[in-house]
């Protein structure tokens, strides 16, 4: 787990922060990328509307690029705290970044119980909580495997399930890339999981159901960016 930087927000900074006001950094990135995404990327999002005004929702999004992250931010009026990488709050400038912006660190490799902890508590004070359950960025642009750690999320904590599909990003900013293209992207936000769904493969601790569900919910989000896309 990352230290110093990484820890701003996991502390009394976090417990003074509005789950539905955001802070001024993000205010200031969320400006610039709105003024900014949509000529450089033609950024175009669909079913924002689907995000919860009040209280707390998870996120589950596919994972393409650097990029998904602040593509899915910047169309909301919440903050959302993401977990992300560990390495990358070590990093100048981009940690300091992602500590004041409601990010939350994770090792990839050996996923810690004390950042489930962290994701867990944002929920329980009505954040949104965004994940990227594959684990890391796609290879070839389809969603892989899902990883299981989340589903602790969704057994601590009792709120929506919402999937959203990021589909150009890759093209966008990809593997290695140290600047960002003139690329499309779309995001589309999809209908939250029925709590029936959940707490029927939750209760039977049917594992591998429950990903199978949530990863055909993020598919069925990216193919329609992806025919957006190609639009």
């Amino acid at each position: 787990m990352a230290s110093g930087a990484a820890s701003a927000l996991s502390g009394d900074t976090a417990a003074r922060e509005s789950p539905e006001r955001p802070n001024r950094l993000w205010r200031s990135l969320r400006a610039l990328a709105r003024l900014v995404f949509p000529v450089w990327f033609g950024l175009k999002v669909r079913g924002v509307e689907k995000i919860p005004l009040h209280g707390a929702a998870l996120l589950v999004i596919n994972h393409q690029s650097f990029l998904d992250g602040m593509v899915v931010g910047a169309p909301l009026a919440r903050p959302i705290s993401f977990l992300a990488r560990d390495s990358l709050f070590r990093v100048p400038i981009v940690g300091w970044i992602l500590s004041n912006s409601y990010a939350m660190p994770v090792n990839r490799e050996a996923a810690s119980s004390s950042s489930l902890r962290m994701a867990a508590d944002r929920l329980k004070r009505g954040f949104l909580v965004a994940i990227f359950p594959e684990g890391t960025r796609s290879h070839d642009g389809q969603i892989g495997p899902l990883k299981p750690g989340f589903i602790a999320l969704i057994r601590r904590a009792d709120v929506p399930v919402i999937p959203v599909g990021v589909a150009g990003t890759r093209a966008a900013l990809p593997r290695n890339a140290w600047f960002a293209r003139l690329k499309p992207c779309r995001v589309v936000f999809g209908d939250p999981i029925p709590h029936e769904i959940l707490a029927k493969l939750v209760v039977k601790g049917n594992e591998q159901a429950l990903l199978d569900e949530v990863r055909r919910r993020m598919c069925q989000c990216h193919q329609e960016a992806q025919e957006w896309l190609g639009q």
